[in-house]
Parts: C-alpha cells; sequence; structure tokens
C-alpha cells in the first residue's frame, strides 16, 4: 500500500539538504502510548474529571493527589520503545540530512531513538524537579512514588511538562521556530494541528517541500507538496537512505 506515495517521498527526502520534522502523539501512538484526540484517545474516556481538567496547572496545585494517579497511569509510558518513524528519523539526523525534530510529545522516544537534536514544545516526563528547592528526579522516581512525589526537602515534585494554562518555554519556541524557518523541506507527521501555540509554527516554514503524513485530515489547512493518510511508521520504514 501507498508504493506511490513513498516513490514520491523518497525523491523529497533525496532531494533535501535540511529536513525539519513536526511531529505529534500519532509519531507515538505506534509505540503503544495512547494519545488524547483519537476516537479511543484519553478524551474519549470516562473518568471522574476530563483529562482537559486533570492537566491543568490549577488542577495540579488544587488536587495533586488525582492528578498523579492520572499522569503515572495514563502519561508515564516508560516501558515504550521507539518505533519504525523514531528511527528513520536518528538515521536521517545522523547522515545530515534532518536538522532537527520538533515534538508535541512528552515521551522522551526520539532521543530513545538516537535523535540529538529534539525541540520538546511541551516539556518531558524525563525531567522533574522540586518546586521548593529545584532538585532534579527522573521519570522512574516519580512512577514508583507512593501518590504524590515529594524531594528530599519535602517540596512537592512537578514533571516538567507544560500543562493547561501555563505557557510553553520561550527558548525552545525560538529554536523551533528557527529550525522551521531555515528548512528546504518540512514532514509534519502523527499531527492534526489541533494544538495552538504550536500548530502555528509551522508557518515560519519558507522551504521548498512541505510534506504531512497522518492518519487523518488535519484541522489546520496547509499547501502540501505531499499527503499521505497513512501511519506514519509504515511510511517512513520505507524510506532510504
Amino acid at each position: 500500500m501507498y508504493e506511490n506515495e513513498k516513490i514520491e517521498l523518497q525523491k523529497i527526502i533525496d532531494d533535501s539538504k535540511a529536513i525539519v520534522f513536526f511531529g505529534g502523539a500519532g509519531v507515538s501512538t505506534e509505540s503503544g502510548i495512547p494519545d488524547f484526540r483519537s476516537a479511543d484517545g484519553l478524551y474519549h474516556q470516562k473518568y471522574k474529571y476530563s483529562p482537559e481538567q486533570v492537566v491543568s496547572h490549577s488542577f495540579f496545585m488544587k488536587y495533586p493527589k488525582q492528578f498523579y494517579e492520572f499522569y503515572k497511569e495514563r502519561m508515564m509510558c516508560l516501558d515504550a520503545k521507539p518505533n519504525a518513524a523514531h528511527n528513520k528519523l536518528s538515521e536521517l539526523e545522523s547522515l545530515g540530512k534532518l536538522k532537527a525534530v520538533v515534538t508535541q510529545n512528552i515521551d522522551g522516544l526520539h532521543q530513545a531513538a538516537g535523535s540529538k537534536i529534539v525541540y520538546e514544545l511541551h516539556g518531558s516526563i524525563h525531567r522533574n524537579y522540586c518546586m521548593k528547592c529545584g532538585k532534579f528526579y527522573d521519570a522512574k522516581y516519580v512512577k514508583n512514588s507512593k501518590e504524590v512525589p515529594y524531594c528530599t526537602c519535602g517540596g512537592m515534585i512537578k514533571p516538567d511538562v507544560v500543562l493547561y494554562e501555563e505557557g510553553l518555554d520561550g527558548n525552545v519556541i525560538n529554536s523551533a521556530i528557527r529550525a522551521i524557518a531555515s528548512a528546504d523541506t518540512l514532514i509534519i507527521g502523527g499531527t492534526s494541528l489541533v494544538v495552538y501555540p504550536a500548530a502555528g509554527f509551522i508557518d515560519y516554514f519558507r522551504g521548498k517541500h512541505l510534506v504531512v503524513i497522518n492518519k487523518s485530515d488535519t484541522a489546520k489547512a496547509v499547501s502540501a507538496n505531499l499527503s499521505i493518510n497513512a501511519p506514519i511508521g509504515e511510511i517512513m520504514s520505507g524510506i532510504e537512505v
């Protein structure tokens, strides 16, 4: 399946010298990590509180126990492994073709696959900080803690993930926009371009080739040179580098 699209994508990649990949939840679902917005995603499951409520700053501060209950069970998938898409992107980077990955995901799978230049727009589950003294804790410490994780100083630990009501990191935004603006090819994969401000960053692209690989149509209209409605791993695995 998708043989013609794969051939076209291969041509574009062969013609490119500065690729940037902009990815979302669909990149991680093939590693077994649930997304938020698909038919069986977290937003469509029954919880006492809606996922939107739970992953907000105000909820975290007011109900940390309930927040961590949901967060540890549904968002910390520490056993997940990189899939074909992660691995191919890492390979393209090692050859000098891929200049950066800009991701909305918080799972760290791009780095686990070997990618070095990764701009995590929404933070990472692998970075956690004491809100009192700033001491760093890894994901395993948080996952294995009973209920709410606390620092040795007694302060509550917060994941370095961007919750609702919180702003994105300015340095990460600037780096991501610079990378997109200087790319000759932008591959958008595994995202329906619903989440802002992240989805708006692709407007800075001025390069030659714009590719969209997503199982469903994107919410944001983009003038892509190539659109493939398919799982990202299936498409990327066929690319020869």
